[in-house]
C-alpha cells in the first residue's frame, strides 16, 4: 500500500526528552479547554518525575522547571480494600473496571470507545515443561485487544484526555501498532486521525493503520526521526487542536499500561507475580506496570511482597540492555536494526527509569538476536497455540535466555507478556513456516509423502 512520505533527518531524538519549548508550545497552541473544566476522575494533577513540581491537568509532557517527564498524580480511593475489590469485579470486562484508578471520567464506560483490556492470562503448562519452569508460567496475551496489541489500552486513555481538552484530531508517532490503535479509536470516537510512521514498516501494520480511514503518513527515517517531526509539528500552528497521544497526551496515555498490572494481579487471585518479563520500546510500559503494582500495594488490594521485573530488548536495538550490563545510569542511543520493529526505538524516553526499576526489584534487562526472536515465536505457537508478533518473540526469547542463565528462578510464578498478534509480522516467520507437503488428492499420495504416521 502506498503511503504519503515526507523526508526526515537521521539524528536520534525522542519526544519524551524534547526541550521545554516544545512542551510550552503544545500547551499554548492546542489547549482549547481550561484546566478547571477538565473531568478526568481521580486524576488530581501532573507531577514531575524528577523534581516533583506539580502542574494543573493539561496537554503537557515536560516539566517547565527541569524538563523532566510529567506523570499523572491521583486522589486514589479511600476505604476498605474489600469494597474496592468488589467494585472492580462488578465492573465491565475491559479496562474501565479500573476507572477509579485511571485518569478518566466516572462515566467513561458509557462513551464510544474501543473498550480494550481484560485479555487472557494463559497458564502455559506446555511451555513451562519445555523451559523447565515448575513454579507456574503464564502468558499475558494482549493480542486479544480490538486492534490486536496492547496499544489499544494506552490509546483508550488518551482518547478521554483528548475529549477533555477539546482536541479534534488524534495523532501519534508510531512503529506500527500504535498507528492502528489510534486510527481505530479515533474512528469510534468520531475524531479525525493523522498518524506518522517510519516509511519501511511491515505491510500488515501499514494496512491495519490505513483501513480506518484516517491519514497515514510515512516519514523517511526511523522512529526517532518520526518522533522528532511530531514534536516540531506540535509546536507549530499546523498542530493546533491536535492531540498527540504519545507526546502532549503522553502522561495520560502511559497510564493505560497500568491496566496490565491490575489485570495480571486480579487474574492471579489478587496477588503479585514473583517475576514478570516485559518488552522494552520506549520503556513506558515497564515503568507503568511497576507503578500499577505499587498502587495496588498502597491500596491494600494485594499483599506487599517482593517481585522482580525483567526487561527484554532485541539485540539490534538494545540501548537499555547495553546500559544495564555496563552498569550505567545513562542510556546511549542506538540506530535500530532488527526485525522487531515495534521495539525499534533507539533513544527510549523511559530508559533510565527502566534501569532503576530492574535494579530496585532485583531484575535485569537482556536482549536476543533476530534468530532467537523467530525461534521464540515458533516455540510459543507450538507449545501454547499463541502466535505472537516479533515483540512477543523478544520477550519469550529473553525469558528462555535468562532461565538458562539462572537469572530467572524457574520455581517461582512467572508472567511473560505477548503484546501483539503474529499476523502483523508474518515476514518474520514466513520463510520457515510453509506447507509440509503438497500432494495430489489421493490416499496413495498421502502415504507416499510419509505423513500418515507422522
Amino acid at each position: 500500500m502506498a503511503v504519503p512520505t515526507v523526508a526526515g533527518n537521521t539524528a536520534s531524538s525522542d519526544a519524551g526528552n524534547t526541550a521545554s519549548s516544545s512542551a510550552r508550545a503544545s500547551a499554548s497552541a492546542s489547549a482549547p479547554v481550561s484546566a478547571s473544566a477538565v473531568d478526568l476522575g481521580p486524576a488530581a494533577a501532573l507531577s514531575c518525575r524528577e523534581c516533583g513540581e506539580r502542574f494543573e491537568l493539561g496537554p503537557l509532557f515536560a516539566c517547565a522547571s527541569c524538563f523532566g517527564p510529567l506523570e499523572v498524580a491521583y486522589d486514589l480511593p479511600t476505604g476498605s480494600p474489600e469494597e474496592l475489590r468488589k467494585r472492580i469485579e462488578a465492573g465491565p470486562d475491559n479496562i474501565w473496571r479500573y476507572a477509579p484508578l485511571l485518569p478518566v471520567p466516572a462515566d467513561v464506560a458509557e462513551k464510544p470507545n474501543i473498550n480494550p483490556g481484560f485479555t487472557k492470562l494463559v497458564k502455559a503448562d506446555n511451555l513451562a515443561r519445555e523451559l523447565g519452569v515448575t513454579g507456574g508460567l503464564y502468558v499475558k496475551d494482549d493480542s486479544g485487544n480490538p486492534t490486536h496489541s496492547f496499544k489499544d489500552r494506552v490509546v483508550a486513555i488518551a482518547v478521554e484526555a483528548a475529549r477533555a481538552f477539546g482536541f479534534t484530531t488524534l495523532s501519534c508517532s508510531s512503529t506500527g501498532n500504535l498507528a492502528g490503535a489510534v486510527g481505530a479509536a479515533a474512528a469510534r470516537a468520531g475524531l479525525r486521525s493523522c498518524v506518522f510512521i517510519p516509511h519501511d514498516l511491515e505491510q500488515g501494520k501499514v494496512v491495519m493503520a490505513a483501513v480506518y480511514g484516517g491519514e497515514l503518513v510515512g516519514i523517511e527515517g526511523n522512529y526517532d526521526d518520526v518522533n522528532r517531526f511530531c514534536s516540531e509539528l506540535i509546536g507549530d500552528p499546523l498542530g493546533e487542536g491536535w492531540g498527540f497521544v504519545n507526546v502532549n497526551l503522553r502522561p495520560y496515555y502511559g497510564e493505560g499500561s497500568k491496566t496490565l498490572a491490575y489485570e495480571i494481579c486480579e487474574q492471579l487471585g489478587w496477588r503479585l507475580p514473583d517475576q514478570i518479563v516485559i518488552p522494552i520500546a520506549s520503556g513506558s510500559q515497564l515503568t507503568k506496570i511497576d507503578k500499577g503494582f505499587q498502587e495496588l500495594i498502597k491500596l491494600g488490594l494485594v499483599e506487599d511482597r517482593p517481585y522482580r521485573i525483567f526487561g527484554a530488548q532485541a539485540e539490534g536495538c538494545s540501548p537499555v540492555s547495553a546500559a544495564f550490563k555496563a552498569g550505567h545510569d545513562v542510556v546511549r542511543p542506538q540506530k535500530p536494526n532488527t526485525i522487531a520493529k515495534s521495539l525499534a526505538i533507539g533513544n527510549p524516553a523511559d530508559g533510565p527509569y527502566v534501569l532503576d526499576i530492574a535494579r530496585r526489584t532485583g531484575g535485569a534487562v537482556e536482549d536476543v538476536n533476530d534468530e532467537q526472536v523467530v525461534d521464540a515465536i515458533k516455540l510459543l505457537a507450538r507449545t501454547e497455540g499463541i502466535f505472537g508478533e516479533t515483540a512477543g518473540g523478544v520477550t519469550l526469547g529473553v525469558t528462555k535466555k535468562l532461565i538458562e542463565a539462572g537469572v530467572i528462578d524457574p520455581t517461582l510464578t512467572t508472567v511473560v507478556l505477548n503484546t501483539g498478534d503474529g499476523l502483523k509480522t508474518l515476514d518474520a516467520v514466513a520463510a520457515t513456516s510453509q506447507a509440509t507437503a503438497t500432494i495430489k488428492p489421493s490416499l496413495d499420495a498421502f502415504r507416499t509423502a510419509g505423513l500418515a504416521s507422522a
